[in-house]
Formats: C-alpha cells, sequence, structure tokens
C-alpha cells in the first residue's frame, strides 16, 4: 500500500487524539484506585501478651525445666522516644516496608521489637537437677528436682528479651478497599481499607540473663524462628499519608537462646503471643 503524506497527517491527527483521549482518561482516574507499583514504609509502637512456656536450661553441671512461666511485655507509653534518632530502638517499635505486586497484594519485609520479661519472685515448679561446682555461689541450688515447687527468685534467675524479642520477617498479605461501605467515595482524599497476611522469620533477641548468680549476659544471638499472622485496618489520607491498627499473633520457637558468656550453656522455649499495634507511614508509587 503506498503511503501518501495525506495518509501520513491523518495518521499523526489520530494518534494525537487517541493519546489525548488516554490522558483525559487517566486525570479522571483516582490516584487511590490502582495500587500495583506502590511502594510503602510504616513506623509504629506494640503491646504484647504471651502464653505461658516451660523453659529449659541446660549447661556443662546443670539441666532443668521451670513449667508454665508467665511474662509480660515492657510498655513505654506515649513517649518522645518513639521518634528520637538516639533512642529509637529503646520503646517496643515496629518498622515494615512493603511494595504492591498488584492492586491487592503486597510483600514486605518487616521488623517487630517487642519486649518479654519473665515474673519472677513466684512459686513455679522445678524438673531436672543442679550440680555446680562448690566453688561456684549458684552451688547453694544444687539438687535433683522432681516437678517440686520452688521459689524462682530473682538471684536465681533474670530472664528477659527486652533489647528485645527482635521478630525479623517476610510477609504475604492482601489489601482491600472497603471505603464504598461508608459511602466514601472521594478516596484520593480518604480512603478506608482492610488487610490480611501471614509472615515468617527469624528471631534475632538481646536476652538479658542472670543464672544461678553467674555474671549477667546481654548480647544479640540467633535463637530461633516465628510465624505470624495479620489483620489490620488502614486509613490512607490525602493519597500518601496513612494510619493502620493492626492485630498480629503468631508461635515462636527458641531452641538456642544464649544465657551465660560460656557457648555450652542455652535455654530453650516456645510461646504463642498477640501483638497489638498502632502505626504510621507514606506510600508512594515509583
Amino acid at each position: 500500500m503506498k503511503v501518501t503524506p495525506i495518509k501520513l497527517i491523518i495518521f499523526f491527527i489520530l494518534s494525537i487524539l487517541s493519546q489525548n483521549g488516554f490522558a483525559q482518561k487517566n486525570d479522571t482516574q483516582k490516584y487511590t484506585a490502582s495500587n500495583k507499583g506502590k511502594i510503602f514504609i510504616s513506623w509504629g509502637g506494640n503491646r504484647e501478651s504471651y502464653s505461658k512456656s516451660d523453659i529449659r536450661f541446660k549447661g556443662e553441671n546443670y539441666d532443668f525445666t521451670i513449667k508454665d512461666v508467665s511474662a509480660k511485655d515492657k510498655p513505654k507509653g506515649w513517649h518522645i522516644d518513639y521518634i528520637n534518632p538516639t533512642k529509637i530502638t529503646i520503646p517496643q517499635t515496629n518498622i515494615k516496608i512493603g511494595y504492591f505486586i498488584s492492586d491487592k497484594y503486597i510483600i514486605s519485609l518487616a521488623v517487630d521489637h517487642m519486649k518479654y520479661v519473665m515474673n519472677d519472685n513466684r512459686n513455679k515448679v522445678l524438673d531436672g537437677y543442679i550440680n555446680l561446682p562448690n566453688t561456684e555461689t549458684g552451688s547453694i541450688y544444687n539438687g535433683n528436682y522432681d516437678n517440686e515447687d520452688f521459689f524462682v527468685s530473682k538471684d536465681f534467675l533474670v530472664f528477659e528479651h527486652t533489647n528485645g524479642l527482635n521478630y525479623v520477617y517476610a510477609e504475604f498479605s492482601r489489601f482491600d478497599d472497603i471505603s464504598s461501605i461508608f459511602n466514601v467515595h472521594n478516596t484520593d482524599k480518604f480512603q478506608l481499607n482492610i488487610t490480611e497476611g501471614i509472615g515468617a522469620g527469624i528471631l534475632y533477641p538481646k536476652t538479658n540473663t542472670t543464672l544461678l548468680q553467674k555474671d549477667r549476659y546481654d548480647e544479640f544471638h540467633l535463637a530461633g524462628y516465628g510465624v505470624s499472622f495479620n489483620a489490620g485496618l488502614n486509613l490512607i489520607f490525602f493519597k500518601h499519608l496513612f494510619m493502620e491498627l493492626d492485630l498480629r499473633g503468631g508461635y515462636i520457637d527458641m531452641p538456642d537462646i544464649r544465657t551465660t558468656s560460656n557457648t555450652t550453656e542455652s535455654a530453650s522455649q516456645h510461646f504463642l503471643y498477640l501483638q497489638r499495634v498502632i502505626s504510621i507511614g507514606g506510600i508512594f508509587k515509583i
């Protein structure tokens, strides 16, 4: 087919008209109508509840289990430390970075900086043995214990994951806009979403331990793994700012917790947890 100048001009005009039409269509489309390709980052604080757990302590001259140990978190409350760069790791905090692989699905990386404090100075059931050399101060606890009542004092044991119970994980989640249910039409000003996801990762705690009157130990160590489930309510303001309320639960298994400077000594435990999170963040498209 012969291409004439007239045909080229017509083709050029039609191309411009089609592009203008496409641009006008995009101009009327809300920014929040599509999520694919967006990234977000969030920062927040948390509170935790923990199930009871059996904690086993092993060393060269002892092997015993304290049963049904209860624990609590260590909240900072509403405090400037959450945004103070020099003290930002002191409170219980959460950070997450995510990417929308489609309009409804997200992959993300996160760190939940939780805190776990064993409740001491109370009677617990002790099972196992302690046979320390007489030259060690902790030898006052020597004996064989057969599921016996035992007063767990601070002199006997201090056990805390307070800097912290660090859960580093990847998460796959779903994101759904429910603004229309509440008659919200301009989602570029305000958008309401629900999100739910599943995650898995490692536990990298900095465990503060004083065991059997030995020297205090407090160092980071890869101790185990965790899995988690999350459900949240996400509120986006003016397209780019958001606040999110999350309820997160999971299972933590730590078979290798460092308790002293001696690498042959360790503890192990596993438990369930429930976490409440309030976070703020920003969401942008690249």
